[in-house]
């Protein structure tokens, strides 16, 4: 039996038009399953939490969506050891579908769920909140954790406010009919690097070397090598090494910021100073003001101490 998690609304209503492609593939070829459709923020959260909270036997659950819904399938999850997740991207992003070098074809990668004869072990992160404000986003969900896992990257600072504000864009959504959903985030980076704050910041590397930063734009920590719709943040990250790839991006004029921002497509950034690559198994990070916080693209609240933690092959997945 498949439990089949559909955003429909996912890329202004993709996500909705290719479970209407794939269902009578499932139809033709027999196979049981039950379709479970998000209704809003946090409820695919509530869906996976009833399905494996007294689950026996590995439960396979195939999710149509964005990195977004995928996040909130990690959070439902009770236990690990007995889920197995399998992937069809129908986001604006699908940043983790690009470095697992998923196939474009909706109907070819089902084809792959369901011949998969063993499931693939691959690294998840996991934030814990230390501090937060009571500045929650715009578009949180209505249970608030202190701590979220996350299957791509988790950034606080620019990469974070840049979600916060893409997550509620009406201009994202009219990109997204056209085609062109992409070029949201970079609209809204070039409004939020003009209104960046000066903040200084401290990273604490598995809890031994320390590193002050004095004005720091964003630190993204990351198990897969792109975020924010095709940015190569970190090009060397691998989810099976169990360390997260960290891009800090600090002490660097926001016009050089300008310059660096398209290097980091195909992951030529470093070449900038001021963009450094570090990795660690856990990483502490304090900064002098609370600043948004984001998992896969999802964010909550702001914060000014978290712990990030790379779990090494939590998560099964079918590909």
């Amino acid at each position: 039996m498949y439990n089949i998690i559909v955003n429909p609304a996912s890329k202004s209503g993709r996500g909705a038009r290719i479970w209407s492609s794939l269902e009578p593939v499932l139809k033709e070829k027999n196979v049981p399953y039950q379709v479970f459709f998000s209704e809003k923020s946090g409820h695919v959260i509530q869906i996976v939490r009833e399905l494996t909270i007294s689950v026996s036997e590995p439960l396979k659950l195939i999710v149509l969506g964005g990195d977004g819904t995928l996040n909130e399938v990690l959070q439902g999850i009770t236990d690990f050891d007995k889920v197995q997740v399998g992937y069809i991207p129908t986001g604006s992003s699908n940043d983790l579908a690009r470095d697992l070098k998923l196939s474009k074809d909706p109907g070819a990668i089902l084809a792959g769920i369901l011949n998969c004869s063993k499931a693939t072990l691959v690294d998840i992160g996991c934030v814990t909140y230390e501090s937060t404000s009571d500045e929650f986003s715009r578009c949180h969900s209505d249970e608030f954790v202190t701590k979220r896992y996350f299957s791509v990257s988790c950034g606080i600072g620019f990469d974070a406010a840049v979600c916060e504000e893409a997550l509620s864009s009406k201009f994202k959504n009219i990109l997204n009919k056209m085609g062109l959903g992409k070029l949201t985030y970079l609209v809204i980076a070039l409004k939020q690097l003009i209104a960046a704050r000066k903040i200084s910041c401290e990273l604490c590397l598995d809890g031994k070397e320390v590193i002050h930063i004095q004005r720091f734009l964003f630190i993204a920590a990351m198990i897969h090598q792109y975020e924010g719709g095709g940015f190569m943040f970190c090009p060397d990250a691998d989810y099976h090494d169990g360390l997260l790839d960290i891009c800090s991006v600090g002490n660097i004029p926001k016009l050089l910021v300008l310059l660096a921002l398209p290097t980091a497509f195909s992951g030529k950034h470093y070449m900038f100073k001021g963009i450094n690559r570090y990795s660690a198994k856990t990483l502490k990070i304090t900064t002098s003001a609370p600043l948004w916080v984001h998992t896969d693209g999802e964010v909550s609240v702001k914060a000014d101490s978290i712990t990030l933690v790379c779990e090494k092959n939590k998560l099964q997945m079918l590909l």
